[in-house]
């Protein structure tokens, strides 16, 4: 069965006039305001300054087609460097502000980047990273050493600087993702895409002009480059950018510029439901949390929305359909808190057998495919792994399960590659992590695949506890809440979940240490 969404219309123009087009008339009203510093900027100086910076970074010979890297945390001048570049044609690959020096050489080198930015802090791990690569010049927000301010760019003079730019086919962002399986690859995303996602996000997000919307989630991640950048901005909002996410600053910024409008990942729902800091601020202004990134457990959504006393939204996708797919409205008094909603305008959904790629009908647990504008082009430069995810008829295998009830609302199971397999049968930890959670001692949880001689792979639990707990006590909790095959059978305590800043777990690095543990254990008994 394929589930469609209402019919779109998509503009046939470049990205940044459509987002910036009501910049005009809005005047002196705030398009970002730095949460930490008061920091403001008009959408007046918004529009001025991406002119001014686009014609200079002309000047000094950026091209259509050229690759500008962004390693930056979230500031107001993001945009303005962002839609820069893409009014000249260019495209944007975005850095995480987490990434190592290796890391940073590794992408910088696979998406061809001519030019960075990147801010003073972020020099040391940059200069590293960009020894031997043919980098033109680095640009920096603020001042350091072997760097061209990027105030230089804004201070000088705006010119015509007309480009031939086709929305369908030229790219425009360049993030970069493992999708379903193997090393990140850079996605390639055109105007259109990003775009039509803005559109289609807008249909189910209404933002009003002038409401303030909290820019934590990174500008560099797919979420927060187009459901807060691009999207607020388009809406005549105003951001309320924050360089990363620290509880009491975040609580702080929340409260003190009266945010409406919370875009977060779950890790930061378990704090606003759980945390006893959150009890010392006023967050009444607070009308939506909206999650996205990672699933998001119903009973947690529950919890924040009683206690913030507003709605408790989440919606789904992923960086190869930039990234929105299903949406909860924000206008509907959502009763089904653990649903992702239905899937998004001008976009197509089936759910298939994991085995046999059979279409099934309502209630029925499979791969979720999407097919629609929003879908990328394909992976740069790999032909292999585009062929992997996205077939002949255009549909992106997104690697999660899930399925669709009876009103074509959909739910999110787990993901395909991070199933357990207890004895031949399927463990998704998401749904362990999430009972988990709901235990009174349980500050955050992870659970992976523990290697078992008799069952191939047992569920491990990971923890972060907030008050004493025993793992026998954590595992009959979940025991009583599970069928047999899905029981937890290890437990360990640990200080702190490696999640992205995205806020997904990086079950990998578990993994990695519990593979390290039983090689060890392995040599020392042979």
């Amino acid at each position: 069965m394929i589930y469609k969404g209402p019919a779109l219309e998509i503009p046939d123009v470049p990205l940044p006039r459509f987002v910036l087009q009501r910049s005009a008339n809005l005047g002196d009203g705030v398009a970002l305001v730095d949460g930490v510093s008061g920091r403001k900027l008009t959408y007046e100086a918004l529009a001025d300054g991406v002119n001014r910076v686009a014609s200079a970074l002309r000047r000094r010979g950026l091209k259509k087609g050229d690759v500008f890297a962004i390693f930056s945390p979230n500031l107001p001048e993001y945009p303005i460097a962002f839609h820069a570049v893409a009014s000249l044609g260019g495209i944007i690959t975005t850095l995480n502000s987490l990434y190592t020096p290796r890391e940073l050489s590794d992408q910088l080198r696979d998406s061809h980047a001519r030019y960075l930015l990147t801010v003073p802090a972020f020099m040391d791990r940059t200069a590293e990273a960009i020894k031997g690569l043919p980098i033109d010049e680095v640009f920096i927000f603020g001042e350091a050493p072997g760097a061209t301010p990027f105030s230089e760019l804004v201070s000088q003079a705006a010119e015509p600087f007309p480009v031939e730019i086709d929305p369908a086919e030229d790219v425009v962002a360049l993030p970069y993702s493992s999708g379903t399986t193997g090393l990140a690859k850079g996605v390639m995303l055109t105007h259109r895409n990003l775009i039509a996602n803005v559109l289609q996000a807008e249909q189910r997000i209404h933002l009003r002009e002038g409401e303030r919307v909290l820019g934590v989630m990174p500008f560099y991640h797919i979420y927060g480059m187009t459901v807060i950048m691009n999207l607020a901005l388009h809406a005549g909002a105003t951001v309320v950018t924050m360089p990363k996410f620290e509880l009491e600053t975040f609580l702080r910024v929340m409260q003190d510029y009266q945010v409406a409008r919370a875009y977060v990942a779950p890790p930061i729902v378990v704090a606003l439901a759980k945390h006893p800091l959150v009890d010392k601020f006023d967050l009444s202004s607070v009308t939506l949390v909206f999650s996205g990134a990672a699933p998001l457990d119903e009973s947690l959504a529950q919890a924040c929305g009683a206690r913030l006393n507003c709605k408790v939204n989440q919606g789904y996708g992923m960086t190869e359909a930039s990234p929105a797919t299903h949406l909860v409205s924000d206008e509907i008094d959502w009763k089904k808190v653990g649903s992702i909603g239905p899937v998004v305008d001008g976009t197509e959904c089936k759910v298939v057998d994991i085995i046999t790629g059979e279409e099934l009908g309502p209630e029925s647990d499979g791969e979720i495919l999407i097919r629609g504008p929003q879908v990328m082009k394909g992976y740069l430069n790999n032909p292999t792994a585009t062929a992997q995810i996205l077939d002949n008829d255009g549909w992106l295998h997104t690697g999660d399960i899930g399925h669709a009830d009876a009103d074509g609302d959909f739910y999110v199971v787990d993901r395909l590659k991070e199933l357990i397999k207890y004895k031949g049968y399927q463990v998704p930890p998401a749904e362990l992590e999430a009972i988990l959670l709901t235990h009174p001692a349980v500050a955050d949880a992870a659970v992976i695949a523990s290697p078992d001689e008799d069952a191939g792979e047992v569920p491990k639990a990971f923890v972060v506890l907030k008050t004493p707990a025993t793992p026998d006590e954590l595992m009959q909790f979940v025991a009583q809440r599970v069928a047999p095959h899905k029981k937890i059978r290890l437990v360990e305590t640990i200080d702190e979940i490696p999640k992205s800043a995205s806020g997904k777990i990086l079950r990998r690095k578990l993994v990695e240490k519990e593979r390290a543990k039983a090689s060890a254990k392995q040599e020392a008994h042979p």
